[in-house]
């Protein structure tokens, strides 16, 4: 190796950065049709959303579903939509994690933090690509999913390494681990119920831990996914000193006819409704962000749901977003697996 190549190594070297990429599920880029068709297109086509052969499904995803879904969904979204920087508010939140990360971790010199979705933008192949030509060698991807799922963190990464496969000199990767149960996790958790019940001018009776439902045929086939939410359910209902049916698990946002992991989050508000239950509140552990399923789906037509069947105070408890908690279990969780690398 002549002088000039160990020189131009050495200054690779030391000018070598690392990635850090935060990757949450997705949100489309306005609330009309067609932005609603492609982001709905983009996430229904994704095999690990739905499992089902290409030939019996495309037939009914672009006959029906992406005829009927995108103007209910884009309504549904211009009710929560954050209309001074247009966008939704997981784009929002999104946004405002990374900025903070970026910011918290200054004092590591040589990391670049950026933020992308799975589905819709900014692209995760874009924002690899970004990293990249900021020269960082090694990416940290942070798909942002506290409970391990197929459908979640496992299609974040998949995304991810597409996106390598179409470079020609492809950095290093590391994946933060599914963190249902780390301490730092549930303590926020507890903490934001705590919070927000202070807030209020009633005491709920019962309080849902919502989560984002799969197919159970997914469950069956070894999605730990149900065991994760459980196991989350459980600590805090004991960091909080709670009995079993004071803190409950359902799952919401089911689709399509077949069977999604129960109890429903929508059916259980009914049936508490209707044993004489009149003062529920419900969070999302599964959510790092608000979104169009914690604000709208809970937030509206859950309560709604409640209240038409009798109940009488309902109220959400927002999510960690990009709260100090919030923060400080994504930096946290960051630092721990930059060990080595920064």
């Amino acid at each position: 190796m002549t002088h000039s190549d160990q020189t131009e190594t050495t200054a690779t070297t030391r000018t070598a950065k690392v990635g850090v990429m935060l990757i949450n599920l997705g949100t489309p880029d306005g609330t009309g049709y067609k932005p609603m068709w492609r982001y709905l297109q983009e996430f229904l086509s994704d095999p690990r959303i739905v499992e089902m052969s290409r030939f019996l499904w495309y037939p009914i995803l672009y006959g029906l579903v992406l005829t009927l879904r995108p103007k209910k969904v884009g309504e549904n979204y211009a009710r929560i939509w954050n209309r001074e920087r247009n966008e939704s508010p997981l784009r929002t939140f999104t946004r405002a994690q990374g900025d903070r990360l970026g910011a918290a971790l200054r004092d590591l010199g040589n990391v670049n933090v950026d933020w992308a979705m799975r589905y819709g933008n900014p692209s995760t192949a874009s924002v690899a690509k970004k990293l990249v030509d900021r020269g960082c060698d090694r990416i940290l991807s942070f798909p942002l999913y506290p409970q391990y799922s197929a459908t979640t963190t496992a299609t974040a990464n998949d995304q991810l390494f597409r996106a390598l496969m179409k470079m020609r000199r492809a950095p290093a990767i590391r994946s933060v681990p599914p963190y249902y149960d780390e301490p730092l996790y549930i303590e926020a958790l507890a903490n934001s119920i705590r919070n927000h019940l202070a807030t209020l001018d009633f005491e709920p009776e019962v309080v849902l831990a919502s989560y984002h439902g799969i197919p159970k045929a997914f469950s069956d086939k070894g999605d730990p996914y149900r065991l994760h939410c459980l196991e989350t359910t459980r600590l805090v209902r004991e960091k909080l000193g709670w009995s079993e049916d004071r803190l409950i698990t359902t799952f919401q946002s089911r689709f399509g006819a077949q069977e999604w992991l129960q109890p429903y989050t929508d059916a259980t508000v009914k049936k508490l409704a209707g044993e004489g239950v009149k003062r529920i509140a419900v969070l999302n552990p599964g959510f790092v962000s608000d979104c169009i399923e914690t604000l709208d789906e809970i937030g509206r037509e859950v309560c709604e749901d409640f209240t038409h069947a009798g109940g009488e105070k309902f109220s959400h408890i927002p999510c960690l977003n990009d709260s100090p908690d919030g923060m400080k279990i994504i930096e946290t969780l960051v630092r721990r697996e930059l060990a080595g690398w920064a």
